[in-house]
């Protein structure tokens, strides 16, 4: 590499950080992997192999602003609605989780004698949290002064050793615990089925109606009697298809095919009568059922029922496809760029159908870049602003903060006039990765020197080991409180404590469905808030508390 100059050189090592940190992450153990943070260990081995190399702290910034946006873009309306449910629950949850940690952490420093930054960034990878890291570096760099690379270095040294234990101690936390409760995880799913989806493969039955109880009302009177959480879509009557509707009754030996989760399909299907192998679906002659996909901007942010598509057409939608995730089609269901809804209709409607939804995989790979750079822009000017705390500490989002809480509000109020915040759900997750993989590969290849002569160090295995006893212990104790305290499921608890991927692909696995993911949905942007603070917070603190030590 001789040849090249200081920002060629630089750059290659950053994609080579990215594209062996990409392979090594999705190498699994037992069904896990490290994913996209490999980055990070990969260019701490190129940071200490090179020490010379330097990627400009601008290409980290703009892989934080970008990181943490995309997040709060795609979180913010879960993150509001949950605040309105379980509001009071979360925060509490939240605040004594991160206090736990932050006690922890700050005792170990306290005895092992980890200076502010080294414990910071301690903290900031046992709940392995990248955006807390960054804001950390933020803040140190605002500072100033002469020891600025010395303490950015501390605190990345810390982090980087931590990281592995925060989600190792965490998952035999949560083993742990769930057989020390002796938690019956099916119990716990079916109390929370009329709150959130467990997950569940969908399916359609076709169902003839014969129960004398329901013949002679309407579909409308049934869902509100036998509080229904399925959608129906065919009916044939007297030889004839059409499709249903609220206010149509039944009548005996009707055939309606009904689509849910299978508990809810089989419970609705008894409720009506009995389960028939004729498939209704088959029939094409009056209605055909196509996946359409949302790219229109001037549907996006709305719900089903303002489109009032029932006043034009005749037409159900059944099912959303979300991501990875399938969930059942209602009236407030909020319609996202890159939805994929079944749509069942007429042939003849379908073409006008598409219209209304946009069904174009090429226009949801663009970005609008005036609200992306309205949106990123906002969360700039967010993040300098400064407040002064207890102490006279002055305290700001920074670059990780601001774009986070900037992307959360916006994609809450999903358009302003004419101005769709939202990003398509593909192209949010490609500039995730790419803002991510920008500040690991840099914060890794600028702290790799430091971070090897720390390990050879006395200091490195201490941290080491406070960072497995703080995730392991501090993780049963939330466990507890969070269980015992304030009465939170513990299917739902593993995945809101969870502060990996790995992590939560661990709880998902132990409750067998999927309902740890509305957990981690339900706190993760409140928990992201807060351990940026908290950690910025333990950094500021600790030497006024160890002052004496």
């Amino acid at each position: 590499m001789h040849s090249t100059s200081g920002s060629e050189e630089a750059l290659f090592y950053l994609f080579l950080a990215a594209a062996f940190g990409s392979f090594l992450g999705n190498l699994k153990f037992r069904g896990n992997s490290l994913g996209v943070a490999t980055v990070l260990f990969v260019g701490l081995a190129i940071g200490a192999a090179r020490p010379e190399v330097k990627i400009p702290d601008v290409i980290k910034l703009l892989g934080l602003a970008i990181f943490v946006y995309s997040i709060g873009m795609s979180s913010g309306p879960a993150f509001f609605r949950s605040m309105k449910s379980r509001g009071a629950a979360n925060l509490i949850l939240a605040v004594l989780s991160l206090s736990i940690l932050s006690i922890c952490v700050g005792l170990s420093a306290f005895l092992f004698g980890f200076d502010s930054s080294g414990a910071a960034g301690l903290l900031a990878g046992i709940t392995t949290n990248t955006p807390a890291l960054a804001g950390l570096l933020d803040a140190i760099q605002a500072r100033g002064g002469p020891d600025v690379e010395a303490m950015s270095n501390s605190a990345v040294v810390g982090y980087s050793i931590s990281y592995p234990m925060g989600i190792i101690g965490l998952m035999v936390a949560v083993a742990l615990t769930r057989r020390l409760l002796r938690v019956d995880y099916a119990a716990e799913t079916q109390a929370l089925s009329n709150e959130f989806p467990s997950g569940q493969p969908i399916v359609n039955h076709t169902v003839q109606i014969n129960q004398p109880e329901v013949v002679g009302i309407s579909l409308r009177e049934f869902t509100r009697t036998y509080k229904s959480n399925v959608i129906f879509g065919r009916l044939l009557r007297d030889h004839k298809n059409s499709l249903c509707y609220y206010d149509m009754v039944f009548q005996s030996n009707d055939l309606v095919s009904i689509t849910g989760e299978v508990p809810e399909v089989e419970r609705i299907s008894a409720l009506l009568g009995q389960t028939v192998e004729q498939d209704l679906s088959e029939d094409r002659s009056a209605f055909a059922m196509r996946r359409i996909v949302v790219s229109n901007p001037k549907v996006a942010g709305k719900t089903i029922a303002s489109l009032n598509l029932s006043e034009q057409y005749q037409v159900v939608l059944t099912r959303l496809r979300r991501g990875d995730i399938d969930s059942l089609i209602h009236p407030a269901t909020v319609l996202e760029l890159g939805d994929r809804i079944r749509v069942l209709a007429r042939e003849a409607d379908l073409k006008d159908l598409e219209k209304v939804f946009g069904d174009s995989y090429e226009h949801l790979s663009h970005i609008d870049l005036l609200s992306f750079g309205l949106g990123m822009g906002l969360g700039i000017l967010l993040g300098s602003i400064e407040i002064t705390l207890p102490g006279g500490i002055l305290f700001s989002l920074g670059f990780a903060g601001g774009p986070l809480v900037a992307g959360l509000l916006l994609s809450y109020l999903r358009r302003s006039g004419p101005i769709l915040w939202s990003l398509p759900y593909s192209a949010n997750l490609t500039l995730r990765q790419i803002g991510l993989m920008l500040l690991l590969a840099t914060i890794g290849i600028n702290s790799g020197a430091t971070f090897l002569s720390t390990m050879l160090s006395p200091a490195g295995p201490l941290m080491l080991l406070s960072g497995a006893i703080v995730s392991l212990f501090g993780g049963v104790a939330i466990l507890l409180i969070g269980y015992k305290l304030l009465k939170i499921p513990f299917v739902l608890l593993s995945g809101m404590i969870s502060h990996h991927p790995a992590n939560l692909d661990f709880a998902n696995n132990l409750s067998q469905n999927k309902i740890p993911t509305y957990g981690y949905a339900l706190v993760y942007p409140l928990l992201l808030i807060g351990k940026i603070v908290f950690v910025q917070m333990l950094w500021q603190f600790l030497p006024l508390l160890t002052a004496g030590h």
